[in-house]
């Protein structure tokens, strides 16, 4: 019997992953066959390159919160699979969904750097991304958490009373659209914007924050996955739906003069909006 662990196996999800698990399956097969040994010597010296850097960039990050990695751990420990199976989540989930140790000490950063008070998150899965933001914001500060998912939403709050950041933290439980809608009808506005929900949605967020203003006027918005598994790069009839969702995503914020961006090659890639100065 397959055990929960080996379910929730992480795979390899962001360019950089992909690229490594190809590396050693390469040098693999360069080792069984009659290889040149230079060209064996460059293969290895191009993977110890690559599988290094994450552990590396990991390692000399502040540590996550004891919080934190509890959520990881719950996280991890969930058999997703049979509850999308017995029909207590609405979408199959997989514990790669979190944004993890270094893009959480990220967003923490932002919000020191922003002094943002007032943060948005747009898709929550369990609340790791959340939970960093929070543990950045002032006691007065607060996150609100957009999720779709009731079950993930509950499993989320449940692991925010395990910190004493987790008070800062409001779940809005419905599609993530409508939620920016009632936001933007409410007059809200936000200091720091962070996206990572429905891919094919995107666009949609985006427009809504723009046009409702939903964004300070000296606030950013995070965007996550803006690389997709290198999917945006590669030849387009190598991209899934959510690829080609994605690499239509970057080109509309790339042509919208209202701002200006940065995609950083952070995990699956962040890309970093603000208003235009201009």
């Amino acid at each position: 019997m397959t055990s929960v662990v080996d379910k929730n196996t992480a795979r390899p999800v962001t360019p950089h992953g992909i690229l490594v698990e190809q590396l050693q399956k390469t040098l693999a097969l360069a080792e069984s066959a009659n290889t040149p040994e230079q060209v064996v010597t460059a293969l290895r010296q191009a993977y110890q390159l690559a599988v290094g850097l994450d552990p590396y960039i990991s390692d000399h990050t502040t540590p996550e919160s004891e919080a934190l990695a509890t959520l990881v751990q719950q996280t991890s420990s969930e058999d997703w699979t049979r509850r999308f199976t017995d029909g207590e989540t609405v979408r199959q989930l997989e514990q790669e969904m979190l944004s993890g140790h270094v893009e959480g000490q990220t967003l923490k950063m932002f919000v020191h750097m922003t002094k943002a008070k007032n943060v948005l998150e747009v898709g929550m899965f369990t609340g790791y991304s959340a939970l960093a933001m929070a543990e950045a914001l002032p006691d007065d500060g607060r996150v609100v958490a957009c999720e779709v998912d009731p079950y993930v939403a509950s499993f989320a709050q449940n692991c925010f009373q395990n910190s004493p950041h987790g008070h800062k933290i409001t779940v809005e439980v419905a599609p993530a659209l409508e939620t920016l809608q009632k936001l933007a009808a409410a007059g809200e506005s936000f200091d720091l914007i962070f996206i990572d929900s429905d891919k094919k949605e995107y666009v949609q967020y985006f427009q809504i924050i723009l046009d409702h203003n939903l964004l300070a006027s000296d606030g950013i918005i995070c965007v996550d996955n803006t690389l997709m598994q290198g999917q945006v790069y590669l030849p387009p009839e190598q991209r899934t739906a959510n690829g080609e969702a994605i690499a239509f995503f970057n080109r509309i914020v790339a042509d919208d003069s209202r701002v200006e961006q940065v995609i950083l090659p952070l995990r699956d890639g962040v890309t970093l909006i603000r208003l235009s100065l201009f």
